[in-house]
């Protein structure tokens, strides 16, 4: 063979070589740049849904209505007892809470007797993260029954009867409306068919989703939550452990000098009828 010949396919070959390292390092590109663009999608989708979850999670939830004589920001909070009281008891509990339960049997005739003394003055947030936790609806139902009975005048009977009578945690009793319309029954003038309608209609649900809401913003993580006049009370005052005894003398000394609210038929929550019932028989799930 020639020299020519020779050089010819050698160059042939090397040009060969040099196209398919050339296609090769095309195909690399390529390939990384794919890599590349996919990676970017999906932060770019990932970006997306962060943005979406993120303002669910911050959007503020206005409720549609609430219940009659709400206060607050939003009317969020239950007001018990009068108004112009020198003390302010703030409580924060869910219907299905067993630790809110135990806290209102045992606290709820003193608390109620310091609001018909003019000395105390209860605002309630009702919260309903338990569902969350055991799944179920309890709370939010527990929660906006107690919403109607404000509306009937009788938010402070029902309270009490519902606390009496409160299931199992891990009962969820209270989803059933039945169950909630039963135990109106208990309070004198309470079941009423607008009362009933506003249990089955759940006419108070974007409210107590709000009331939620705004206490997963705060600061308190559990149920009960009580402050007086905004000094953390529940399970100590300071060192001193919260009793019936305890609370009147804390509630007295921070009266001290100071007029007490108007009580009477004026007030807009009215004291517990006579027939509401004292039993505590957890109701059937």
């Amino acid at each position: 063979m020639s020299e020519k010949n020779r050089e010819g396919k050698r160059n042939a070959r090397e040009k060969m070589q040099e196209t398919r390292a050339a296609e090769e390092a095309r195909t690399r590109r390529n390939k990384k740049l794919g890599v590349v663009g996919v990676v970017a999608a999906v932060i770019a989708v990932a970006a997306v849904v962060g943005v979406v979850v993120q303002n669910q999670r911050s959007k503020p939830e206005t409720p549609t209505a609430a219940p009659v004589g709400t206060i607050g920001d939003k009317n969020l909070m239950i007001p018990s007892g009068p108004a112009n009281a020198p003390s302010v008891l703030t409580v924060y509990e869910d219907p299905r809470c067993p630790a809110c339960g135990a806290f209102e049997r045992t606290f709820a005739p003193t608390i109620d007797q310091l609001e018909d003394q003019g000395k105390l003055y209860v605002n309630y947030h009702i919260v309903s993260f338990i569902d969350r936790a055991l799944s179920g609806k309890g709370s939010k139902t527990g929660a906006n029954a107690l919403g109607c009975a404000q509306d009937a005048g009788h938010f402070r009977d029902f309270h009490d009867v519902l606390y009496r009578n409160q299931p199992e945690e891990t009962s969820d009793a209270f989803s059933n409306n039945a169950t909630l319309i039963g135990l109106a029954k208990r309070v004198n003038g309470l079941d009423t068919p607008a009362f009933e309608a506003c249990v089955n209609d759940n006419k108070y649900g974007g409210w107590v989703s709000a009331v939620q809401q705004d206490f997963d913003k705060s600061s308190y993580k559990s149920t009960p939550t009580v402050l007086l006049n905004g000094k953390p009370v529940y399970p100590k005052n300071g060192e001193e452990q919260i009793s019936p005894e305890a609370l009147v003398k804390w509630v007295d000394a921070a009266n001290q000098g100071k007029p007490l609210g108007t009580t009477g038929p004026g007030n807009e929550s009215p004291a517990p009828t006579s027939t509401a019932s004292e039993t505590n028989t957890p109701p059937s799930p």
